[in-house]
């Protein structure tokens, strides 16, 4: 008899060690069937009291052997189902891949890389400054003093006064800290977000982005600007692209001028972009002031030059007939999906 109570022990030892777990719900029925309230074990407990004498000691021992046994199972497995549900969460492998969506840059960026492809191939260099500005290199570097009348034509915002510290209003800031750190001839541009107190609406906005040039050089014309104006218009908008030049004025620049490109969307009949009128204005330009030379330390007897400034919010625009500027900052997804078919780069 006590045989047969042994050969039962070794084989609940062998189906405990042989028990298929391979998940949460294999392991609760683990612990149900060998260590819960009514687990097999507990039957072999009750046939200590049928083993003969001198065989209980080795029989209580092999019971207690399995249910350790049964424990550290129990144990190892719990620990390995927790560590691959960890690292391992592969989801349901027969559903169908999620496509990845490829980003692309904003039209602003576009624009401004055409832009500033365009006057490299004419020689032109990159130049970028700090968009935090002190009063010199914002103003008073560029022919506007404290009470000049020029200063009331941009809403500025101030960071500190005395000495004034802003957000610099234009990037003509860059060019002044070209002239001061390298001596002529130069051509660069300067590309940059700009910053202005002004009420948000569809045409404006408190920052926006803008691109300066400036060329400076001996015997430099208002006929060298006038061609690179006209080369820049055609290589951006198309040959059939024409231009005018309309006196104006600016405090940097005598002679000075705005520049208008007939309208893209109706070929100069006139629309209502061009307010009827064919034409559209993009950009101001004009002869450096002798004054501006003199304060960046550059000897106005020997050199000349001339500057232009555009925004670029203003040509995306047009190029894209984009109506309201504040497209551009919202994120709008649906907006900026249009424009990934136009980054080639």
């Amino acid at each position: 008899m006590s045989k047969e109570y042994f050969d039962k022990a070794r084989k609940l030892l062998t189906e405990l060690e042989s028990y298929e777990i391979g998940s949460a719900e294999e392991l609760e029925k683990f612990r149900v069937l060998y260590l819960g309230s009514k687990n097999t074990i507990k039957n072999l407990m009750v046939l200590i009291k049928d083993i003969d004498p001198d065989q209980k000691k080795e029989f209580g021992l092999l019971v207690n052997d399995i249910k350790q046994k049964a424990k550290d199972r129990f144990e190892r497995e719990k620990a390995g189902l927790s560590s691959s549900e960890e690292k391992l969460d592969v989801g349901d492998l027969t559903r169908p891949g999620e496509p990845v969506e490829l980003g692309a840059r904003h039209p602003i960026s576009i624009v401004r890389k055409q832009i500033i492809e365009v006057f490299t191939r004419i020689g032109f260099t990159v130049s970028e400054g700090p968009e935090i500005e002190d009063d010199w290199h914002n103003f008073g570097a560029l022919n506007i003093p404290d009470d000049h009348p020029a200063r009331d034509m941009q809403d500025t915002f101030f960071l500190e006064k005395d000495p004034d510290i802003v957000l610099r209003t234009h990037t003509s800031s860059v060019q002044v800290r070209v002239m001061e750190m390298m001596p002529p001839p130069i051509r660069t541009i300067s590309p940059g977000r700009v910053y202005r107190n002004e009420t948000i609406s569809a045409r404006a906005h408190c920052f926006f982005h803008q691109v300066e040039g400036l060329f400076i050089d001996k015997d430099v014309s208002f006929a060298d600007l006038k061609q690179t104006l006209y080369y820049f218009a055609t290589e951006m908008f198309g040959t059939e692209t024409k231009i005018r030049l309309r006196p104006s004025y600016f405090p940097f620049t005598e002679p000075s001028g705005e520049m208008d490109i007939s309208c893209l969307i109706c070929k100069g009949k006139g629309c209502s972009v061009c307010k009827h009128s064919g034409w559209v204005e993009i950009l101001g330009c004009g002869m450096v002031d002798p004054q501006v030379l003199k304060n960046c330390k550059i000897d106005d007897t020997k050199y000349s030059g001339y500057a232009f400034g555009m925004g670029i919010d203003r040509i995306t625009m047009l190029k894209y007939r984009i109506n309201d500027i504040r497209l551009f900052s919202e994120n709008d997804v649906r907006f900026l999906k249009q424009f990934t078919a136009l980054d080639v780069s």
